[in-house]
């Protein structure tokens, strides 16, 4: 953590960190708080002497103190700080994938991040092959075709399915081949990806990371510093970096992470209970599930289970328009993670980007619905509910 003064070195807990990065950086004025730096450009002290930031897009103290904290709370030797979750991608496979460069990805990943790699590959820019990467045969197949990048997307969006991160990283590393893990869903608070063997870390930090549902920002977190010396090149080169003001308001996201996290899981656990009890509810996708695909991996790789989740309902397309329409608490909208509870319809939102057939091969249905579980009193959130699938079956 940024300190100027000479303190003993210590090793914070994650909560720690989150809160105190950048606390008492300010060496001018001495604030508490770090200042935000908007300028564009920075003075050079002397011809010929090039200070540290000298232009926002290559460099930028808000930028670098939530870098420094992302890095830290990923267990990383650097990070570089995106204008997107999204333009966190691009940059990892800008920098490393060739025309003739192979990436494997899940198949039920999120709608964005297919379309992205979809888009590219058929332009030209690299090969791209969509798998379940819990398929052991599907992965091996993979694997023979020696890709450069493997992503995955644990747990996944929207059908929260879970993947081996220490065995992929284990049969990549047999064939040279790179992992990334998007880690948006559980953040650094339950789970580590790097410590499994991962080479990078992927965040939408608009998601949990900041928790507000105001700031658009992403993170590539890698686990050796040439490699993160190379992503803040590339980041520059094509002008992918995040913005001061953005980067300011993710660390304050990030101070109440922790606490959030906590809430947001304790609320998820309610909700859940509340779902199993419903007729209107046939299949419920949560890793906690003791049946649900991956559970035990989850247990192993993981330090809580997230508040994300999915179900299918059990009703007409007509009947499930009603219900959502009928929600007070749960906003029909697109993104997560943020202090508001959301319902989305994954075939008709998050993921239209995939034709129907990518779709059904995803396991996305017209009729899954996923919840973002916010910090609501989870009383509210389970009446609201109630009130919801009542209604329904009042007018059927």
């Amino acid at each position: 953590m940024t300190d100027s003064k000479a303190k003993a070195s210590l090793n914070f807990q994650q909560n720690t960190v989150a809160v105190r990065t950048g606390i008492e950086s300010d060496t001018q004025h001495h604030a508490v708080v770090p200042p935000i730096y908007l300028s564009t450009n920075y003075a050079f002290p002397a011809f010929g002497d090039v200070p540290k930031y000298d232009y926002t897009r290559s460099g930028n103290p808000n930028r670098s103190l939530l870098e420094e904290a992302l890095s830290e709370l990923e267990g990383g030797e650097g990070a570089v700080v995106t204008n997107c979750g999204t333009a966190a991608l691009n940059l990892l496979v800008s920098a490393y994938l060739s025309p003739d460069d192979l990436i494997v990805a899940p198949n039920d990943c999120y709608g964005g991040t297919y379309r992205l790699f979809n888009s590219r590959a058929v332009k030209g820019d690299f090969k791209v092959l969509f798998i379940d990467p819990s398929d052991d045969k599907a992965m091996q197949n993979a694997l023979a075709l020696k890709p450069k990048l493997i992503l995955l997307e644990t747990p996944s969006n929207p059908l929260v399915r879970v993947t081996d991160i220490e065995k992929v990283c284990t049969q990549a590393k047999q064939v040279g081949a790179m992992v990334a893990v998007d880690n948006t869903f559980l953040t650094p608070i339950y789970q580590k990806p790097l410590e499994l063997g991962a080479d990078f870390v992927i965040h939408s930090t608009t998601k949990y990371i900041n928790g507000h549902s105001d700031v658009i920002g992403g993170v590539i977190i890698a686990a050796q510093k040439e490699k993160a010396e190379e992503l803040a090149w590339w980041g520059n080169c094509i002008g992918s970096t995040g913005t001061p003001f953005d980067s300011y308001l993710t660390l304050r996201g990030i101070r109440t992470l922790g606490a959030r996290m906590r809430v947001h899981e304790e609320n998820a656990n309610a909700v859940l209970a509340y779902l199993q009890q419903s007729s209107m509810v046939s299949v419920i996708y949560h890793p906690s599930l003791p049946d649900h695909k991956g559970h035990e991996i989850a247990k192993k790789q993981q330090k809580g289970f997230g508040s994300m989740l999915s179900f299918e309902f059990n009703g007409s397309q007509a009947q499930l328009e009603t219900f959502v329409g009928q929600l007070q608490l749960f906003s029909l909208a697109e993104s997560l993670g943020g202090v508001e509870s959301l319902i989305c319809h994954p075939a008709s939102m998050t993921h239209r980007a995939m034709d129907d057939k990518a779709q059904q091969e995803a396991g996305i249905k017209p009729t899954l619905l996923r919840l973002s579980i916010g910090l609501e009193d989870y009383r509210d959130l389970i009446a609201d509910l109630k009130q919801a699938f009542n209604t329904v079956q009042e007018e059927s």
